[in-house]
């Protein structure tokens, strides 16, 4: 999958329920290797104020249409 085509893609928390938008991802620069999501808060109480999360890429469940975070008991 292309970093483009990561961003934008919704994220839902493990009980499927939707917390944002990935707005940017972070890379090493030197192996490459996603490191970590910065997701922005979704609404219009959220664009009022600073509403970003970094998110470390091993708390990702799955990516496909949207993005799937890991539930405590997959940790």
């Amino acid at each position: 999958m292309r970093v483009k085509e990561l961003v934008g893609k919704e994220v839902l928390s493990s009980d499927v329920k939707i917390i944002g938008k990935v707005y940017e991802v972070i890379f090493d620069e030197e192996t490459f290797e996603i490191t970590d999501l910065v997701i922005k808060k979704t609404g219009f109480s959220e664009q009022i104020r600073d509403s970003e999360n970094v998110v470390p890429v091993e708390l990702v469940k799955t990516i496909g249409d949207k993005v799937l975070l890991k539930s405590d008991d997959d940790i």
